[in-house]
C-alpha cells in the first residue's frame, strides 16, 4: 500500500481500542535487526509520557510517541513506554544482533509468455538508505544509491545466482550488468517454486549481502473486477476468513463482512471479488460461511449451497456436478504443500466437501465423487445402527494422500457426544480408525489443524481451549497456560479463539477475536501469551507471505485492507527472555537437503543427523516413519563427549531386500512393495526457544516417471530430419506374409539411424537418465527386437559361449509359450529366468544364438551380408531387480556395403558359358557374312552373263 494507506492505518489504530506499542525496521520481514538498524517505535494510545531505553541505546525523541531507536551493543535491550496514570505498559526485550549482514537483494520479475520464461532483475540495496519505492517493494529500477552500491560490489566480484531449493538447480545471470542490475532467466514452473538468491562472499565496508529466499511460480492471475457486479461477503460482524493455494501461499482470498478480496502477491496488490446481479439475493450475498480456492476458481459456501466464481462465470453447483443441491456444511483444501508424491491411483483430490452424512472429493475441472456415507462408516467401525453418527468436520492431514474425518458419536445425544477420528488414504482407498476419543458437550464444535509432520498429529480448537494430539495419537491433552488451566478466554478478556496459524518451522500462533495471541511449538504442551500487537477493535488475520514469513492482514470498515509484517521470532524471544526458557540442545544438524526421495530397486538412502547438548541431559534422536511397511532400516549411533557437551550422531539407512526374479506374480509383488513412506527426524525434547522442531521428508518406493534410458550414440541432430518410406522383403519378416511390408520411418519417434557396414557388429550401450541428467551406464540384462517384425539379424554369442548350463530363453521360445500376448509383452522381467543353473530351465541346444545382451557380455548384433536394410529396434530392461519402471527405448540401424561376390567355381562356369556363347556367335556371324559376301560378288556376274545371252 502507498504511504497514504499507511497513514490511514496508523490513524485508525491510534483512534480505537486499548493502548499498545510496536516497532518496525526498513528491512523486510525484520531480516536485519542489528546494531546498524534504525528501529522505529510507535505508541498507540493517549497516555504516553516518554520512552524508557537502556544506556546502550539512544532514542531520537524520547517524548514523541513515534520515534527512532538505535542500539550500539548487541544483546537483549529492554524497551518500555512510560505512561501517565496508575497502569504501566508492558516492556519488550528486543534481541539486537551484531551481524555483518547490511545489504539485501531486491528482485523484480518480467514474465515472457512467448517462451514461458521469467526474467528476474536483481540489484543490491541498503534498507537504511533505500528510497520509498524500494522499501514499499514497488520499484522498477534501482535508486541512485542502490545503483552505485550494486556497481561497486560488482567490481569487487559480486555476481548472484538463483538456486532452486526443491530440484537443486542453479541459474546464472546474463553476461553483463544492465543499468546496475543483473538479469537471470528461469523457466516458468509450478513445481520448482522455492528459489533463493545467493551471492559471492564479497564485503563492502565490512558488510555482506544476505541470501534471500522467495516463492516464484507460474504466474497465477486474479479474477478481474467487473463494473456493475455486486459485493459478496460473510454475515455482518463476522471475523475474517481466508483460503490460499497450499503451494502458492501468496495467492490468497480473504472474506470480510463487507467485501471479498483476492491477491496473487501477498496483498502487495489486491482486487475485490464481485458477483453478477440477479443470481443471489441480498441476504445470500452476505451469507458466506466458508471459502476455498483452487485452479478452477473460488468456491463459496452460502446457506448450504456451493457456488464457484471463475474467470468466465459465477454459478451454483449441484446435482449436475454430482454434488447435493443443499445441506453442505463445510469445504476444505490441503494446507501443506507436497509438490512431489508417489500416487499409484489415477488422481489426487484438491478439495473435500461434506454434509452431515456424506463426504465428496473434488478434482480439477469440477469433477466430484462421493467416497463415503455415515451408514457405510457404521459398518466399517462396527457401530450399532441405533447410535447416531454424523460428520463433525473434515480436514487434510500432513500426508499428501490422506483425508481425516472427525465424527460425532452419541446414543441419547442430549448432554455429551464423543469425537472420533478416521483417516482415508486416497491411494489405497482404505479407512483407518485412529485410537482417539474426546468427550465434549453436545453443542461443542472442534476445528482440526494438522501439523506439518510425518505422523497424523493435530491440534483441535474450540472457543476456549486448544487440544493436542501428538505422536500418532499416543499423547493427547489440553495446551496449558501458567494460569486458568488452559482456558485462553479467561486470559484474553473473555474473548474466544478466532484462528490458529502454523508454519513449516513448527510455530503455532493462536489468535483470539480481540487480537490477543498465544504462542507455542509443535510437541509442546504449554503456551505463552505474546505481547499485544493489534488493538482489540481491528479485524485481522495471520497469513504467510511469498518469503515464507508471517504477516497480518488488516481489513477496514471502508472496504480496504493493509498487510503488515509481524516479527514472530523477535516477539517470542522477548517473552521467553522473561521466563528464562532455554532450548535443551545446542545444535541439531542433518544432511536431509530434500523433502522428497525416490528409491528404486537395489537402491538405498542413508541420512545422518546430529545433536549437541550439555552433558547429563540424556537427549537422543528419534526417527519415525509412517506408511506401508515396505522399507527396512539400519541405524548406527556414534557418541562423543568433550568440554561438557555431548554429541550424538545417528546414521540411518533405508533399503529393500526383495528378490523379484522368478516369482509367481511379479506385478503383484511389485505393487505390494511400492508406496509412499513419510519420515521425520527430531530430538526427543524441545522447547519454544528451539529454532526448528523436526525434519520431515518423503521416501517414494516405486517408479520415478522422470527416469528413461537411451542408447549411447543416437540423437536427432546428425541426420536429415524428415520422414520417409522403405520396403521390407517379405522373406525377412518374422511372421511370413504374402507380400512385402511398406514402412514409414517416423523421425520424431526413432531419431537418426546409425549407418553401419554389413560386417560391422553392433553392441548397444544403454544409459540411464532422469530430470537431472545422466545417472549411470546400464549394466544389467536387456533384450532387443525389431518393431516391424524383421528377423534377418542374429547375435554373435551362443548360449554355450555365454556360460549357459541349460537352454536360454529366446524370442522364439517365449512367443510360443505366450501366444496370447503381443511380441512386446511375451518376454520381460516378469517372466525372465536365467540359464546359469541346472535347477532352472531344461537342457537343449546350447549352440543357438544367445539373445540377451548386457554391458559386459560382448554380445553383438550381426547383420546379413547379402542385402542392406533399415532396422528399428526397441530395447527393454530384462533384469527384474533393476527398476520398478518398464524402461524401454528405440534406436535405428541402417546397414550398407558392397554385396560380396559368389564362389570361384560359379564365376568360372559363368565365364566359360559366356566365352562359348561369344565364340558361337562369332562363328555364326562369319558364315552369315560369307554368304552375304558371295551374294554380292557372284550374283552381279551371273546377272550380266544372262543379259548378254538374251541380247
Amino acid at each position: 500500500m502507498s504511504a497514504r494507506g499507511l497513514a490511514v492505518l496508523l490513524s485508525w489504530l491510534s483512534c480505537c481500542g486499548s493502548a499498545l506499542w510496536r516497532y518496525s525496521t526498513n528491512s523486510p520481514n525484520y531480516h536485519i535487526f542489528s546494531t546498524r538498524s534504525t528501529i522505529k517505535l510507535e505508541y498507540e494510545g493517549t497516555s504516553f509520557s516518554e520512552w524508557s531505553v537502556p544506556g546502550t541505546c539512544s532514542v531520537k525523541n524520547k517524548s514523541s510517541p513515534k520515534t527512532e531507536l538505535r542500539c550500539f551493543s548487541p544483546g537483549f535491550q529492554t524497551i518500555r513506554p512510560i505512561v501517565t496514570g496508575p497502569d504501566s505498559e508492558e516492556e519488550r526485550n528486543l534481541s539486537v544482533d551484531s551481524s555483518h549482514i547490511c545489504f539485501l537483494w531486491y528482485y523484480k520479475v518480467i514474465n515472457l509468455f512467448h517462451n514461458l520464461t521469467q526474467v528476474i532483475v536483481l540489484w543490491i540495496y541498503d534498507p537504511e538508505n533505500a528510497d520509498t519505492n524500494e522499501l514499499l517493494w514497488n520499484a522498477n529500477e534501482p535508486s541512485l544509491y542502490s545503483l552505485i552500491l550494486s556497481r561497486q560490489l560488482a567490481t569487487l566480484g559480486q555476481k548472484p545466482i538463483i538456486y532452486t531449493t526443491l530440484k537443486r538447480k542453479v541459474y546464472f545471470p546474463h553476461d553483463k550488468m544492465k543499468n546496475g542490475t543483473w538479469r537471470i532467466s528461469v523457466p516458468m514452473t509450478s513445481e520448482d517454486v522455492l528459489k533463493e538468491i545467493k551471492g559471492n562472499q564479497v564485503a563492502f565496508q565490512d558488510c555482506f549481502i544476505a541470501d534471500f529466499l522467495f516463492l516464484q511460480t507460474f504466474p497465477l492471475l486474479t479474477i478481474p473486477e467487473i463494473p456493475g457486479f455486486l459485493p459478496i461477503s460473510s454475515p455482518a460482524g463476522s471475523q475474517l476468513m481466508a483460503t490460499w493455494i497450499a503451494c502458492v501461499p501468496s495467492y490468497i482470498v480473504v472474506v470480510a463482512d463487507m467485501e471479498t478480496f483476492q491477491t496473487n502477491d501477498s496483498f502487495r496488490t489486491w482486487i475485490r471479488i464481485r458477483v453478477p446481479p440477479n443470481i443471489l439475493t441480498e441476504d445470500e450475498r452476505h451469507s458466506i460461511s466458508d471459502v476455498n480456492v483452487s485452479r478452477d476458481g473460488i468456491f463459496f459456501l452460502i446457506n448450504g449451497v456451493l457456488y464457484i466464481k471463475s474467470f468466465t462465470e459465477f454459478k451454483r453447483l449441484g446435482i449436475s456436478e454430482n454434488l447435493p443441491n443443499s445441506g453442505i456444511i463445510g469445504i476444505t483444501s490441503r494446507k501443506w504443500c507436497w509438490i512431489n508424491y508417489l500416487l499409484k491411483a489415477k488422481r489426487r483430490s484438491s478439495m473435500a466437501i461434506w454434509t452431515e452424512n456424506e463426504v465428496y472429493l473434488g478434482y480439477t475441472f469440477l469433477k466430484f465423487v462421493k467416497i463415503i456415507t455415515t451408514k457405510k462408516l457404521k459398518n466399517l467401525l462396527n457401530i450399532s445402527p441405533a447410535a447416531t453418527l454424523t460428520i463433525h468436520n473434515v480436514e487434510y492431514p500432513g500426508h499428501p494422500l490422506e483425508l481425516a474425518l472427525l465424527l460425532n458419536y452419541c446414543t441419547t445425544c442430549r448432554v455429551n457426544k464423543t469425537i472420533y477420528v478416521v483417516i482415508y488414504n486416497e491411494d489405497t482407498e482404505q479407512w483407518v480408525y485412529q485410537d482417539f476419543a474426546l468427550d465434549v458437550s453436545i453443542d461443542s464444535f472442534l476445528t482440526p489443524h494438522f501439523i506439518y509432520a510425518a505422523m497424523p498429529e493435530l491440534i483441535l480448537r474450540d472457543k476456549h481451549r486448544i487440544y493436542y494430539c501428538y505422536h500418532n495419537f499416543t499423547e493427547t491433552g489440553v495446551i496449558q497456560t501458567p494460569t486458568e488451566f488452559g482456558n485462553l478466554s479467561r486470559l484474553s478478556n473473555n474473548s474466544i479463539v478466532h484462528d490458529i496459524f502454523m508454519d513449516y518451522y513448527g510455530n503455532v500462533v493462536v489468535k483470539m477475536e480481540n487480537n490477543i495471541m498465544f504462542y507455542f511449538k509443535i510437541n509442546i504442551r504449554d503456551a505463552i501469551k505474546l505481547h499485544l500487537w493489534t488493538n482489540s477493535t481491528m479485524k485481522s488475520l495471520i497469513l504467510l507471505n511469498s518469503s515464507g514469513q508471517i504477516f497480518l492482514i488488516y481489513v477496514f470498515e471502508n472496504g480496504t485492507l493493509y498487510p503488515r509484517e509481524y516479527p514472530l521470532k523477535l516477539e517470542s524471544l522477548s517473552v521467553n527472555f522473561n521466563i528464562n526458557e532455554k532450548c535443551p540442545y545446542v545444535a541439531f544438524h542433518n544432511n536431509i537437503f530434500s523433502i522428497f526421495y525416490f528409491l528404486d530397486k537395489g537402491q538405498n538412502l542413508s541420512i545422518w543427523t546430529q545433536i549437541v547438548y550439555p552433558e547429563n541431559m540424556g537427549l537422543y534422536i528419534v526417527v519415525e516413519s509412517y506408511g506401508p511397511n515396505i522399507l527396512q532400516e539400519k541405524d548406527q549411533t556414534h557418541y562423543e563427549i568433550a568440554l561438557g557437551y555431548c554429541t550424538k550422531t545417528m546414521t540411518v539407512t533405508f533399503f529393500q531386500n526383495i528378490n523379484y526374479e522368478a516369482v509367481d506374480d511379479y506385478f503383484k509383488l511389485q505393487h505390494q512393495n511400492t508406496g509412499l513412506v513419510l519420515v521425520q527426524v527430531r530430538p526427543n525434547e524441545y522447547a519454544r526457544a528451539c529454532p526448528i522442531a523436526q525434519k520431515v521428508f518423503q521416501i517414494a518406493v516405486g517408479c520415478d516417471s522422470n527416469k528413461f534410458i537411451t542408447v549411447k550414440g543416437f540423437n536427432k541432430k546428425d541426420c536429415l530430419q524428415h520422414d520417409f518410406f522403405y520396403v521390407i522383403e517379405k522373406s525377412y519378416l518374422r511372421n511370413q506374409t504374402s507380400k512385402n511390408l511398406r514402412v514409414k520411418y517416423n523421425w520424431k519417434k526413432y531419431g537418426c539411424p546409425l549407418r553401419l557396414d554389413f560386417g560391422e557388429k553392433f553392441h548397444p550401450l544403454l544409459q540411464l537418465y532422469d530430470n537431472n541428467g545422466y545417472v549411470e551406464d546400464v549394466e544389467v540384462n536387456f533384450i532387443v527386437w525389431e518393431i516391424h517384425g524383421r528377423n534377418d539379424y542374429s547375435f554373435n554369442n551362443t548360449m554355450k559361449k555365454s556360460g549357459c548350463l541349460n537352454e536360454a530363453q529366446t524370442w522364439k521360445s517365449m512367443t510360443e509359450l505366450n501366444k496370447h500376448l503381443t511380441l512386446e509383452e511375451a518376454w520381460g522381467p516378469e517372466n525372465y529366468k536365467h540359464c546359469f543353473s541346472y535347477a532352472i530351465g531344461k537342457p537343449g541346444d546350447l549352440n543357438q544364438p544367445y539373445e540377451i545382451i548386457n554391458k559386459s557380455n560382448y554380445n553383438h548384433l550381426v547383420w546379413p551380408e547379402d542385402h542392406s536394410g533399415m532396422y528399428v529396434f526397441r530395447v527393454k530392461i530384462l533384469d527384474p531387480n533393476y527398476s520398478f519402471c518398464n524402461l524401454t527405448t528405440v534406436f535405428a540401424i541402417e546397414t550398407f556395403g558392397m554385396i560380396p561376390s559368389p564362389s570361384g567355381y560359379l564365376v568360372a562356369a559363368f565365364l566359360f558359358v559366356l566365352m562359348l556363347l561369344f565364340f558361337s556367335i562369332l562363328v555364326l556371324s562369319y558364315f552369315h557374312y560369307m554368304r552375304i559376301y558371295k551374294q554380292q560378288i557372284y550374283e552381279p556376274i551371273n546377272r550380266y552373263e544372262r543379259k548378254q545371252k538374251n541380247n
